[in-house]
């Protein structure tokens, strides 16, 4: 059985497709579709062990094991959600100094000190002005110490009736400059008066300096120096101990607190609205040696107090100064901020009230004129309301921005989101704003599928550095490139689209590292691999090449990636080949190598050893059919001294699987794609089959395996196309085996020896494998064989017929063979027994007999 000649049967390809068509038969589909369940148990019903009992359990419903983790968190959710709650120390620490923070102003509040230089440029007239002044009186002096406290108060109250009885004096016509030179007069007298120790004319010059701004038309915002009461008493707290800093009201003592009282009963003397509820404001700090609560309480007072204010110019003012004092001294009190906002709303309807519109006629005073007055207490306003509010603010900013992308164009939006940056970027406030954030993005992509259009946005790039965490800032990116994916539906090449994905593609790559799991790498590799396909160069293919090299360098930790780009390549190559539509210019072949360049360099550095082999086909086969062949050669000889490399395990999904069926795969597309290729002058005949063949005898092979054998039996289907006069494919414009030899009976006669070198290896491990553990495998190995004599061997030769009879035998001798496939084999020969050129298969069917396994 040893000895034998082989001879390739003489194909005639184009009759056999013929031959091998199937009949067109008419099929009823109204009861079929490709999806449907049958009960498999219903069509083996007569089959033995068969039961009514069984046929029912077989209908009834199987449970989805993956249906009953969708009423609940998985548990990687919930791990994930516990391993990113911070610690709770670390927590109170940060709620501790975000208080902090909040209870005390920054720099980065713009004061009213430098507001109000430009408020008195901005805001100018030319009309002569009058001021009401009090004429202090020698009552006011100090009094000696050894005098009563009845007759200090006596006295007090006596020179505050006198304010009221009108000690005053009126200056006319002065101007806007001599106006404001004698409001700092009175504020100078007022220190003057506070420090020789006449507290009551210091108090009547408040009071009257508060009257000024209920007149509409002359009012101008006038600074209180609330700081001489407040340190006085902090100085009566000093004995024994001073005040520390965060001081309580149970810290002072009964003198500070009753003298403290004093000024707030003095205050509740003054009988108009509008002095009192200035100089109250100016003290408000006050409140703090009285009761902790004291400041918010008197906040919502004073408030609620100016909604009594008749003119709605004057009282916004007002708000003015009380939101101001209300900063300096409490600024994470927002209540009081926002009441007097919405109180302000409120107001405006005053404007068109009857009193205002006959003021404003009396005074020649147009309503869009007017309406200016507002604007630097409104703005003051706003400034207080919307300062380190990294909550109130976006949240609101969050709702807007969808109203600005509905009804508006992308200037709005940019607008939005530059003050959105503004608002968020001081003391890095957007960390605690991720959600909100991350839902503005959200709210804008949808209204934006070109995405020309925005990332033509000046600050849409910067509004994403605002995601410094590293997972938020992932996720972003993943949801922008998912809307890209899916709407972008044309390549493009617009460098503004390409650098901005670049940057964002960019960050979802750098955020993976070793502990990133396989899953997030997919996920990533599959959007910037949708990214890729989108980017087209037309036919500037050098461009386009250039684009896969800068992205080799960017995503170099993602193999799907590199694997991706190299396909990407390959098809370069081939498109610059149909677009040139064959003419092979000196220019189209450089290209071409370089594209070839490109895949030679980068395949080596994948870890899959299946990825480099079939990647390595696939250039091969690629730069073979641009009539590149030095360069498929190259990656065809690198494929085949990569074999010895390829580990008997590797790891699919977390588990160890065996590397044979994939090894096998190769190997036989491998085998496939070796008839176009030509042979090497310099190197031999089959010089690459002998150096495949020569791989596989030295590869160590897993234990009790038959693969090597079943290359072997696949080389011959090989060999026996490669004597054939005319090849069943061939690629154009290269020049295969059958024109390099012409048929040349030495070239024949390498093939023929070589093919009776392989049946002997198969012979003899047939014979190894007749023991009893062996003889399932004999019998399936030697029906393969079988097989392949049959369909590429010349059977009239004696001895190859004999074999193909002996094989036969020997894979139905123990019973293992597969009967039904047996009878169709025997059937198939005896149809093809029947034509003319295959007639000696007839003596050959009459000794092929049927065994069953006994």
């Amino acid at each position: 059985m040893a000895s034998v000649q082989w001879h390739s049967r003489a194909r005639k390809y184009e009759a056999e497709v013929q031959m091998c068509r199937l009949e067109v038969s008419a099929v009823d589909f109204s009861d079929y579709h490709p999806l449907k369940v049958t009960d498999s148990k219903a069509r083996r019903g007569g089959r033995k062990g068969s039961t009514s009992s069984s046929s029912s359990s077989s209908s009834s419903v199987v449970l989805d094991p993956l249906s009953s983790m969708l009423d609940g968190s998985d548990p990687l959710s919930l791990f994930a959600a516990v391993s990113q709650t911070p610690a709770l120390p670390h927590s109170i620490s940060l709620g501790r100094k975000r208080r902090e923070k909040e209870e005390e102003v920054g720099s980065d509040f713009e004061p009213w000190s430098s507001k109000r230089g430009e408020i008195l440029s901005r805001f100018t007239t030319t009309e002569k002005l009058s001021i009401n002044l009090f004429m202090g009186s020698d009552k006011s002096k100090a009094s000696s110490p050894s005098s009563a406290v009845s007759e200090k108060v006596r006295t007090r109250l006596e020179e505050l009736d006198d304010l009221e009885e009108g000690s005053q004096r009126e200056l006319l016509n002065l101007s806007q400059q001599d106006y404001v030179n004698r409001i700092e007069e009175l504020n100078q007298s007022l220190k003057e008066a506070w420090g020789s120790d006449q507290k009551v004319k210091a108090l009547k010059i408040v009071i009257q300096c508060s009257k000024l701004l209920s007149d509409t038309y002359k009012a101008s915002p006038f600074t209180f120096v609330s700081g001489l009461v407040y340190d006085r008493i902090w100085s009566m707290c000093a004995d024994p101990h001073p005040l520390p800093e965060s001081f309580s009201a149970d810290d002072v003592n009964d003198t500070a607190k009753e003298t403290c009282l004093n000024w707030f009963f003095k205050i509740a003397s003054i009988r108009e609205l509008v002095p009192r509820l200035y100089v109250e404001a100016a003290l408000l700090k006050c409140n703090r040696f009285l009761t902790k609560s004291g400041i918010q309480e008197t906040l919502q007072r004073l408030t609620a107090m100016i909604r009594g204010i008749g003119d709605p110019l004057v009282a916004v003012y007002a708000r003015a100064y009380l939101c101001r004092v209300g900063m300096e001294v409490a600024p994470h009190l927002k209540d009081s901020l926002n009441k007097n906002f919405f109180d302000l709303l409120a107001t405006f309807r005053q404007i068109h009230g009857e009193s205002v519109q006959n003021q404003l006629a009396q005074q020649r005073v147009e309503i869009p004129i007017y309406l200016t007055l507002y604007s630097p207490a409104i703005h003051w306003i706003l400034q207080c309301v919307a300062y380190r509010a990294p909550e109130d603010y976006i949240n609101c900013a969050e709702i807007w921005v969808e109203f600005t992308c509905r009804h508006f164009t992308k200037r709005e939006v940019n607008t939005v989101l530059a003050d959105i940056i503004k608002h968020m970027t001081p003391d890095r406030a957007f960390e605690d704003a991720y959600p909100q954030l991350q839902s503005v993005i959200k709210k804008i992509l949808p209204h934006f599928h070109d995405f020309s259009v925005l990332f033509s946005m000046e600050k849409f790039l910067p509004f994403l550095d605002m995601f410094q965490k590293d997972s938020v800032r992932v996720e972003v990116c993943k949801s922008i490139m998912e809307v890209f994916i899916k709407h972008q539906q044309e390549a493009t090449r617009d460098p503004v689209i390409l650098n901005a994905l670049l940057h964002i593609c960019k960050t979802m790559h750098d955020s993976v590292n070793a502990l990133t799991l396989d899953d997030e790498k997919r996920s990533l590799s599959l959007l910037i691999n949708g990214f890729i396909r989108m980017v087209s160069f037309g036919r500037d293919f050098e461009q386009q090449l250039s684009f896969c090299v800068e992205a080799r360098a960017t995503f170099c930790n993602l193999e799907p990636v590199i694997i991706h780009l190299i396909h990407t390549v390959n098809q370069l190559a081939m498109e610059t080949r149909c677009v040139m539509k064959g003419n092979h210019s000196r220019k189209t072949a450089a290209f071409v190598r370089a594209c070839a360049a490109y895949s030679f360099i980068t395949i080596p550095s994948l870890t899959s050893i299946f990825n480099r082999l079939n990647l390595y086909l696939l250039s091969g086969e690629v730069a073979l059919a641009n009539q590149c062949l030095s360069q498929a050669d190259a990656f065809l000889k690198a494929a085949v001294s990569l074999l010895p490399e390829v580990p008997r395990t590797i790891s699919i999904e977390g588990k160890q699987r065996s590397s044979e069926p994939f090894l096998l795969d190769f190997i036989n597309n491998f085998l496939s794609t070796l008839l176009v290729v030509p042979d090497h002058p310099e190197q031999g005949v089959l010089y690459l089959v002998r150096g495949l063949l020569n791989m596989v005898q030295d590869y160590t092979w897993e234990d009790n395996s038959d693969a090597k054998i079943r290359v072997y039996i696949s080389a011959l289907p090989l060999l026996a196309a490669m004597s054939q006069e005319s090849y069943l494919y061939t690629i154009p414009k290269v020049d295969s085996n059958e024109t390099l030899y012409g048929g040349d009976p030495k070239f024949i006669a390498e093939i023929n020896k070589l093919c009776e070198t392989l049946i002997g290896q198969v012979l003899d491990h047939l014979k190894g494998l007749g023991r009893d553990e062996g003889v399932c495998r004999q019998g399936s190995l030697a029906f393969s064989l079988f097989g392949c004599l049959l369909a590429h061997g010349d059977l009239r030769n004696n001895k190859l017929n004999q074999l193909a009879v002996n094989l036969w035998n020997l894979s139905h001798k123990h019973g293992f063979c597969d009967t039904r496939t047996s009878v169709r084999t025997l059937e198939y020969i005896k149809h093809q027994a029947q034509l003319a050129d295959l007639s000696h298969l007839s003596d050959m069917t009459a000794r092929l007999s049927l065994q069953s396994r006994t």
